[in-house]
């Protein structure tokens, strides 16, 4: 069995050795297990449904990242002490139609279906969480909570009603937008930045509905004029479920500081994600952007690929990958995004959200066996306990209790 110390990935490992603290990578190793044992720790955003959908793939089956590129499962999490994730229910924008509109809601609707019967059927592994109590009770009984979002509001189209509908079927929070607008905001990263100057009507509209419901309000992905809309007028805090400093990296898809306080003075949190594009500015590749790029715009509609589509885009990518290496951040750069967060925005306004499965990866942290070197660096740097409770956790937490205290 694979240890987060992996043999595999020795080498992205090796930034942990000669470090400034004056304790060894034994210490800090034996201190980060027992860390893991004594607390709770979630990450508030993985697409690992979307490899559920696949029939050959099983959540509760150990596999190995190497061979098949899957971040997460149920063994897996085990092993990395993670005791809590949420699955994204993850939709691609298409056409914002009637006719798109549904095609939206009904492969949410698939999704949703996946996931919930993957728990069942696995439910000495795993449980179905939805309250903020839930991940400390679920860990309790030596299983992993399983708590649900949607990425992409394009999953309620012009229809109120579908809010309460998802929240009834567990989802607990909705990332507003995805790469392109919809009807409910502008995204950060839509050629065109202005359809709706941030939030629509309809937005407002929304986000009131799961303010009043008590459902989580997630900004990553939203235009920088959308997240002071939603700060303006949101009742309780929010959250960025998978989102980086942009003065580490300058993508539009970060937070700056003035966000970054702004949303600390609301009492929301970021939760750090792992994609490398987001994490540091890549190095000049302009032969590997130019086929990533044509690739993304042949499947622009992600979510409404058929499997043997997806198969394909699958293969495409590895190939790209082949020609042209990706050179990944470490995690030290993810700890890197900590720091500066914290110096920012402060101690209670940080999280974790990989992105696993959704393109996360970083060396010495390549899946979610490997979480605990996020917390041995961590400690390295002089983080105390409660610090890190904080980041792998509490901070969220306190935000999922506030809002559903409504």
């Amino acid at each position: 069995m694979k240890t987060f110390l992996s043999v595999a990935l020795a080498v992205p490992v090796m930034f942990l050795i000669g470090c400034s603290s004056s304790r060894t990578l034994v210490e800090l190793t034996a201190d980060a297990e027992a860390l893991h044992r004594s607390m709770v720790t979630i990450d508030t955003h993985t697409d690992t449904p979307l490899r559920m959908m696949r029939e050959d793939f099983d959540v509760a089956r150990r596999h190995d990242p190497l061979d098949d590129d899957s971040k997460l499962d149920f063994p897996r999490m085990k092993e990395g002490g993670l005791d809590a994730v949420f699955f994204a229910a993850f939709i691609g924008q298409g056409p914002t139609t009637v006719e798109g509109n549904e095609a939206a809601r009904a492969s949410v609707a698939k999704i949703l279906d996946t996931v919930l019967a993957a728990v069942a059927r696995h439910d000495d592994a795993a449980a179905v969480a939805l309250t903020a109590a839930d991940a400390t009770r679920i860990k309790a009984e030596g299983k992993r909570a399983i708590y649900i979002g949607i990425e992409n509001g394009y999953a309620i189209g012009t229809d109120l009603a579908l809010v309460k509908h998802y929240y009834d079927r567990g989802v607990r929070y909705i990332t507003l937008c995805h790469s392109f607008n919809n009807d409910i905001c502008d995204s950060s990263t839509d050629p065109d930045s202005s359809r709706h100057n941030g939030l629509s009507a309809f937005g407002a509209r929304v986000l009131g509905e799961m303010n009043r419901l008590g459902m989580i309000v997630d900004v990553s992905h939203v235009s920088d004029k959308a997240f002071y809309d939603v700060l303006a007028l949101s009742t309780v805090p929010v959250i960025a479920s998978h989102s980086c400093a942009r003065a580490l990296c300058a993508h539009p898809r970060n937070m700056d500081d003035a966000m970054l306080r702004a949303l600390a003075a609301k009492g929301g949190v970021m939760q750090l994600c792992f994609v490398s594009e987001y994490l540091r500015t890549p190095l000049p590749s302009p032969a590997r952007d130019s086929a990533v790029k044509a690739m993304r715009a042949k499947y622009a509609a992600f979510g409404h690929l058929s499997p043997e589509q997806r198969a394909t885009r699958k293969q495409e990518r590895k190939a790209i990958d082949a020609a042209f290496p990706k050179s990944l951040p470490s995690v030290s750069d993810v700890v890197d995004h900590i720091d500066h967060v914290v110096a920012v925005a402060g101690i209670d306004n940080i999280g974790i959200g990989t992105d696993f499965d959704g393109g996360g990866e970083v060396r010495g942290c390549f899946d979610v066996s490997e979480m605990k070197n996020i917390t041995i660096e961590l400690l390295r740097r002089g983080y105390s306990h409660g610090d890190i409770r904080k980041i792998w956790g509490e901070n969220f937490l306190r935000v999922f209790r506030r809002v559903e205290s409504l």
